[in-house]
């Protein structure tokens, strides 16, 4: 049985945060709708997140010792890693002292903090498909790696990213070099590593929210949302549907291979299957045949759709499993999101045309609060429901065009 406390309070169930961009917003304030205090830790002052927590914190999460201190100071129930520039060896030593719970594990925020260790475990480990691939060190060792037979077209990303930063697609000889800059600038860490992937001849990309989740006999059970279908710039998430049509064979593969890749990681440095939460799993899909992409072990960008699509969006289900509650993963309509960027490089920008954005039949909007602009930084999202998805797609980048942004 689930007990949970009250705010502010001797009895509080406390859950922190690490990261509290627009994705762990939500999450928040799911969690506070619960009842749980909570903390919001990220790398800058009044981050999104920050801006609705309970408590906000600013430290540098990959410093070990400052995340030390800051889980010890504060002595949450639940830590909820966020993004993947943590210091993801000082939460396994954590949690193996018995000092916090890292959801969904310590072990998964470790193996998926870069795309090196997922995707190991997911081609040698656990023998899923994925497209050809190979890491490397050096500008030299990229080249020697297509010409031994990844070949053009390829992709190249740094090992350790988010939304796609620092991604390139390789047509020829030619861009091999910029890539690799691309990469070096575009990580979340200075490593000087990047995986270059061979490229799959896919129909379409989904993503697969995937939860495991506590049933009514105690045991872990895993669900799973209808599938999502998105649209990509240079690796960067524009828009996203759901549901997304797929052969029958397609989806059970693609919700077999997640399945397999959750249940992996929902093992905790015991080997017991702990591990509870949502996750956004990445496949590439050609008719009946599915490709492994990449995980997350925490609601997916792409997922913001389901805040106009399912009873309980992505972020709900991320607060209900790790608090050990029951789910419900249904759709309850379809649905389409299309993001609003900065479109300048400013502080404090202002935003005109929400009037008539709201006006598109079906529409909602999430206008993130960052305090700072960039040309292409997510600055907010559309949101459309709609009687099918094609219409649901139409208004929700009707809506999003509407919005425009300006230095004040």
């Amino acid at each position: 049985m689930t007990t949970l406390g009250t705010p502010l309070s001797p009895h509080a169930t406390k859950v922190m945060l690490l990261g509290s961009g627009e994705l762990g917003k939500e999450v928040l304030i799911a969690l506070q709708r619960l009842g749980v205090e909570t903390i919001a830790v990220d790398r800058y002052d009044n981050a999104p997140g920050q801006q609705v927590a309970h408590h906000s914190r600013t430290i540098t999460m990959s410093d070990p010792e400052q995340l030390k201190r800051l889980i010890e100071a504060e002595r949450p129930h639940l830590v909820v890693p966020e993004i993947e520039a943590i210091a993801t060896s000082m939460l396994e030593e954590l949690e193996a002292a018995g000092v916090v719970r890292v959801i969904p594990t310590a072990r998964a925020a470790r193996l998926t903090m870069d795309r090196e260790g997922i995707r190991v475990l997911a081609a040698e480990t656990l023998g899923l498909p994925t497209s050809p691939y190979k890491f490397c060190n050096s500008l030299e060792e990229l080249q020697a790696a297509i010409d031994a037979g990844i070949g053009y077209p390829c992709i190249v990303k740094p090992v350790m990213s988010s939304s796609g930063k620092g991604q390139s697609k390789i047509d020829g000889p030619g861009d091999v070099q910029k890539a690799w800059a691309t990469a070096m600038a575009g990580g979340r860490v200075s490593h000087g590593r990047v995986i270059v992937e061979g490229f799959i001849d896919f129909d379409y990309e989904i993503t697969q929210l995937t939860v495991r989740a506590v049933g009514a006999d105690g045991q872990i059970e895993t669900h799973f949302c209808d599938p999502i279908g998105h649209v990509q710039v240079s690796g960067d998430y524009v828009e996203s549907w759901q549901p997304h049509a797929m052969h029958p064979a397609a989806l059970e593969k693609s919700r077999q291979i997640s399945k397999a890749v959750t249940d992996n990681l929902g093992q905790g440095f015991d080997g017991k299957p702990s591990g509870l939460g949502l996750f956004g799993v990445e496949l590439f899909v050609k008719g009946e045949d599915v490709w492994f992409s990449e995980v997350s072990p925490r609601p997916h960008d792409t997922g913001l759709v389901t805040l106009c699509t399912q009873h309980q969006s992505e972020f709900e289900l991320h607060a209900r499993a790790i608090l050990g509650l029951p789910v419900d993963t249904s759709l309850r309509n379809p649905g389409a999101s299309a993001v609003i960027y900065g479109g300048v490089d400013a502080v404090g920008i202002v935003f005109d045309g929400v009037e008539e954005a709201l006006r598109v039949p079906g529409t909602d909007l999430r206008l993130f609060g960052k305090p700072e602009s960039f040309v292409k930084r997510r600055m907010g999202v559309a949101l459309a429901r709609a009687a099918d998805v094609d219409t649901a797609r139409t208004h929700a980048k009707l809506a999003a065009s509407k919005v425009k942004t300006r230095k004040d």
